[in-house]
């Protein structure tokens, strides 16, 4: 059997999922598969490509739901997940299917995909999530925010985060699949020290020393809100807590950024805020009414490249949003 599996690119949650996916399909559902991995990114436009899900079982795994009877397996765990109300109603239906709702699996109450789909793996399927355990720690503090304050966020000690910068910031279109598997067979910090991983570290910390500076000299906060743009740089894979690292006392972030494929409007919040978490606005909601989507308290939207007028006239509205919305009050 050839399984592809389809994930969130240039995500660290996104390769953890797709690991984790790997040993417990090979575990539980077909012992002598063979996998492929392909990764997704958000872009305006189509997101998924029919031609593209040709394995003998087909996989996404967090990444908004395809309707696709192709597709086999599906687990996401974000507030967006769906793409239109059509996709919603189809899944919908699919729960009703025992062969199908055994299959597909969307919970928003989740930290990460990976912990998601350990629940579902162990309390469905009996796999046993113990030798994974720094895996689903990792991916629930990286997709969550979970750090313990900006410092550590930005500053990268522990292995988990600076391979987390690795992963962000690939170009080269082999080497997050090359990755993917040995997350779940070997220690993070061992994952770090194979050689092809190892020697892309010391230029990416130098980099991400630069979008420090970068990021400082573009950013303003005011009315508990930054805002920066830096689309004149190819810079997209930037460590996102910078902004917070910068200006500790903002509750919401607004970045405009490009690379090859898209411009980018990141939109977060500060996970160290004093913000009173009841007023704070939901940025998932905000993000879809311009075609994005995200978590409750960080969101994205993609424009095509040539529409950077439109990324930033986008962003120029919710800056005015989030700063009328008075957070630190």
């Amino acid at each position: 059997m050839q399984v592809r599996v389809f994930y969130h690119d240039k995500c660290f949650d996104g390769a953890c999922s797709a690991s984790l996916f790997t040993r417990f399909h090979r575990e539980r559902i077909a012992t002598g598969a063979t996998y492929e991995y392909h990764g997704l990114v958000h872009r305006a436009g189509a997101l998924f490509d029919e031609s593209e899900f040709t394995g003998d079982e087909n996989a996404i795994v967090d990444f908004k739901y395809s309707a696709s009877p192709k597709i086999t397996w599906w687990f996401d765990h974000h507030l967006s997940a769906f793409l239109t109300s059509q996709d919603q109603e189809n899944f919908r239906a699919c729960q009703q299917d025992p062969a199908c709702g055994n299959r597909k699996f969307f919970d928003p109450n989740y930290t990460s995909c990976t912990s998601f789909l350990a629940h579902i793996g162990s309390t469905r399927f009996g796999f046993d999530t113990a030798p994974v355990a720094e895996l689903i720690h990792w991916a629930n503090i990286v997709d969550g925010a979970l750090y313990e304050s900006a410092n550590a966020a930005v500053e990268m000690a522990a292995p988990a985060m600076k391979l987390t910068l690795i992963i962000e910031s690939s170009e080269d279109p082999g080497f997050i699949p090359k990755l993917i598997p040995l997350l779940t067979e070997l220690p993070l910090a061992e994952v770090l020290a194979q050689p092809f991983v190892a020697e892309l570290l010391p230029p990416l910390l130098e980099r991400h020393k630069e979008a420090i500076e970068l990021i400082r000299s573009r950013s303003e906060e005011c009315q508990g809100t930054i805002f920066f743009d830096i689309t004149d740089r190819q810079l997209e894979g930037f460590n996102k807590f910078i902004p917070y690292y910068l200006h500790p006392q903002a509750t919401y972030s607004i970045g405009l950024s490009k690379s090859s494929f898209r411009t980018k409007v990141s939109v977060g919040s500060n996970p160290w805020t004093k913000a009173d978490p009841a007023k704070m606005i939901n940025l998932a909601q905000v993000c879809e009414r311009y075609g994005g989507g995200g978590h409750a308290r960080v969101g994205a939207i993609s424009f095509p490249p040539d529409q950077a007028d439109r990324a930033r006239e986008a962003a120029a509205e919710i800056v005015a949003e989030l700063r009328a919305s008075k957070p630190l009050a």
